[in-house]
């Protein structure tokens, strides 16, 4: 698929990992990766390698929440909100619409970068048990490569323990 065939937001993606300097460019995969096993099976990897991104609605501030996580691990909202909100709030649920809205990305194909507005972002230290993961490009088939510790320079995100024990 040459560039100008990509999809806008796999097109914001690669803008912002160029501009970033990121060694690799998002590729495209033959089938949807909306789910972590979907991608790991595409990719021939680990489920655990895939850096899915869980998107959270703070209330009552409407903020959005991402949190990158390890594809083979469930995030613990508890120890989310624990981490992102003031005393008294709460975390709730984003539905499709809200993730479109304030990541510019749909459902199975959110990227840790180029959000249509800046949320707050937490990366999940399980991530750092690979050498090589992978996260979404901004569209279903699009991913890209990179290390754990690349996350943090990309996005200037904390790594966090968010995992369900």
């Amino acid at each position: 698929m040459s560039e100008k065939n990509l999809p806008e937001g796999v097109l914001r993606v690669t803008a912002e990992l160029a501009r970033l300097g990121h060694p690799h460019a998002p590729v495209m995969l033959d089938d949807a990766a909306r789910t972590a096993q979907q991608a790991a099976d595409a990719l021939g990897v680990g489920l655990g390698q895939i850096a899915k991104s869980i998107v959270f609605k703070r209330k009552p501030d409407g903020a959005a929440v991402l949190v990158v996580t390890s594809g083979d691990k469930r995030v613990d909202e508890k120890k989310v909100q624990a981490l992102v909100c003031a005393e008294g709030q709460k975390l709730g649920r984003a539905d499709a619409d809200f993730v479109k809205t304030s990541t510019g990305f749909s459902i199975g194909g959110v990227s840790p970068v180029a959000h249509a507005q800046a949320p707050v972002l937490l990366v999940d230290r399980e991530l750092f048990r690979f050498e090589v993961i992978w996260a979404a490009a901004g569209h279903p088939h699009g991913v890209f490569r990179l290390a754990p510790q690349d996350l943090g320079v990309l996005t200037g995100a904390p790594v966090a323990d968010v995992a369900l024990d």
